[in-house]
């Protein structure tokens, strides 16, 4: 008896090659739009199912007729949506600068390039990476060549940035069967600031008004530090009258010079390797907020700010720049992992912000 022979795959031939599919092709082939059945546009498709099976049926006249207007109305509210969404520009205005737990608004304008045609209930949606998309903008009609805006309020709940992709230009006209929509890809980013809660500070130590202390040397504050004889090329605005009795020997006043007292703040941002990092997060983001409310009461009550991190990062400001810098600086502000080698029994304890003053 003869055994059985394994059955032996025929070689591969290697020169063999296999048809592909153009991918320039494919994506020509690819539609561009999406089109969605709304509610009323499914009970419009069964009707016309129904009215068809009872034409075919039937052999009515009558019942073909109306199939025939129900198809062309599905036809006709496919061209007119196509006309609606062509030839437009959809552009983003970000505003300058956006805090969390504040409503901001963004501007969306909407231009139609067509000359003849108008676009009717277009609706905007602003795509952001990662986040679902909960703010649109609705434009009734745009006229030709002609451009119109609307704007919608948002309150970011975190800080940091946030990275606007394109926008979502959908329409229903004309009769709300189906909703035909197109991406526009336009990117954007806003910085969100971090949480700023109301500080009372109480006044500058030492007398100081308004954030401003005088100290010995020349300069333009109001405070008087001595009196001299006016030289050539003094402002005769500040001849002191009271002394400057004698003619052509004039009394000059000096004023002292202003400074700003400066508050020095500390940051923690060195996170452990062997700590609950859920737990380290929360604190961390606690202190940022802290930082932040204290930056900005110092700046409304005269002082400057410099702000240190253990990891050696740095930002400072005053109150004529504002705070603007500060915020930015805490808004892109990451932790930074602190070496396994270098953790100790400390490893467990969260950031903590000092304060001093100078």
């Amino acid at each position: 008896m003869i055994p059985p022979q394994p059955i032996v795959p025929p070689p591969s031939n290697p020169h063999r090659t296999r048809f592909r599919f153009p991918t320039k092709l494919l994506s020509r082939l690819r539609t561009p739009r999406r089109l969605r059945v709304t509610r009323e546009g499914k009970y419009f498709i069964l009707i016309t199912f129904g009215v068809g099976i009872a034409a075919i049926n039937t052999g009515n006249n009558l019942l073909y007729l109306v199939l025939g207007m129900l198809l062309a109305l599905i036809i006709v509210s496919g061209i007119l949506s196509e006309i609606s969404l062509r030839h437009l520009t959809v552009a983003r205005r970000l505003p300058p600068r956006a805090q969390a737990g504040r409503h901001h608004l963004v501007e969306i304008e909407v231009h139609n390039k067509k000359r003849h045609f108008p676009s009717y209930a277009i609706e905007v949606e602003d795509l952001r990476a990662g986040q679902p998309t909960d703010k649109r903008c609705f434009f009734l009609k745009i006229s030709p060549k002609s451009s119109q805006i609307a704007a919608y309020r948002r309150k970011p709940h975190r800080r940091g940035k946030d990275h606007h992709t394109g926008f979502r230009v959908a329409t229903r006209f004309p009769f709300g069967l189906f909703e035909k929509s197109l991406i526009y890809p336009l990117p954007g980013e806003l910085i969100i600031y971090p949480h700023v809660d109301p500080i009372r500070l109480a006044p500058n130590p030492n007398g100081i008004h308004q954030g401003f202390c005088f100290q010995q040397g020349r300069g333009n504050a109001h405070e008087i530090l001595g009196l001299r004889p006016m030289r050539d090329g003094d402002d005769p605005r500040d001849i002191y009258w009271k002394k400057s009795t004698l003619p052509n020997q004039f009394v000059l006043k000096e004023h002292a010079r202003e400074a700003h007292p400066n508050a020095i703040l500390s940051l923690d941002d060195l996170r452990p390797a062997s700590t609950n990092i859920d737990l380290w997060n929360t604190d961390f983001e606690r202190q940022i907020r802290e930082v932040a409310s204290m930056t900005v009461a110092l700046l409304r009550r005269g002082d400057g700010v410099t702000l240190r991190t253990t990891s050696g990062k740095s930002s400072k400001t005053n109150p004529p720049i504002g705070a603007d810098p500060i915020l930015r600086f805490l808004a892109l502000l990451d932790a930074t992992d602190e070496p396994a080698t270098s953790s100790n029994d400390a490893s467990t304890e969260t950031p903590s912000t000092r304060r001093k003053e100078s």
